[in-house]
């Protein structure tokens, strides 16, 4: 298989970004890179990730000039990403050791552009882990306009099929990137098993329901420009879906 460029966002995350790399480094696939752009931390991140960079060449520190949010982070390592592949991780999660395996079988077998799979909450100490996330088969781009089902961790994009991939600065600049493949008449595929660990904290940029929302809104009205009534429908939608999948650890 190609190698597999994985994108790592992190800013203050010494508690957990030393978990998230051994979760990469334990995974069965081992044609990988980890490209972790830290914008700007103020704790030991950055140090954490340079000394294990020493020991492991895969795990590379890119270092942003100045604080800028997730996307530029993760634009960085996008630009330096060497892989057909590229796996998206944030730097408080974590993948279980078959995840890259599995996932890259799927894909490979759909010639799939873009894929996700299944994942659990786990809490910021690691003592409770929640109900299987389970996702549909497949997405189209008027699909995953009303629908919540691909976690950033859990996504894969083959660049040979998917063409250019750029993030946009904006919130949920992971949502911007799906919708953006599929809007060229890809389908997005959904591996439904168990592979990955999504850490709920209180300090994530995605925890607020209502910044979420306004978000959302904002993706539909401008970026992807939708008529105020199609945007309705699909934030209704929306809602709805981020509810239910809320509405239980």
């Amino acid at each position: 298989m190609p190698l597999v460029s994985i994108i790592t966002p992190s800013w203050n995350v010494e508690r957990f970004i030393e978990e998230t790399i051994d979760s990469v480094q334990a995974q069965t696939f081992t044609d990988w890179e980890l490209l972790i752009a830290d914008d700007c931390s103020t704790d030991r991140t950055p140090a954490i990730i340079a000394e294990i960079g020493e020991r492991d060449p895969r795990v590379k520190l890119i270092r942003q000039a100045k604080n800028g949010g997730p996307a530029l982070a993760r634009q960085a390592s996008i630009d330096q990403a060497q892989g057909r592949y590229l796996a998206f991780l944030d730097s408080d999660d974590l993948w279980l050791p078959t995840k890259l395996e599995r996932q890259l079988a799927f894909a490979s077998e759909k010639r799939a552009a873009l894929s996700y799979t299944a994942f659990r909450r786990i809490d910021e100490a690691n003592t409770s882990s929640g109900r299987l996330i389970e996702v549909p088969a497949q997405l189209s781009y008027d699909q995953l306009l009303k629908n919540t089902s691909i976690a950033t961790l859990t996504a894969l994009v083959d660049r040979e099929i998917s063409g250019p991939v750029a993030m946009t600065n904006e919130g949920y600049d992971d949502f911007c990137l799906w919708l953006s493949i599929l809007r060229r008449g890809h389908v997005a595929y959904g591996l439904n098993e168990d592979l990955a660990r999504y850490r709920v904290r209180g300090s994530s940029v995605s925890s607020r329901p209502v910044r979420s929302a306004k978000w959302v809104w904002n993706i539909y009205r401008n970026v992807e420009q939708l008529p105020l009534v199609k945007s309705a429908w699909c934030f209704g939608h929306w809602g709805a879906r981020a509810w239910l999948k809320r509405r239980q650890f």
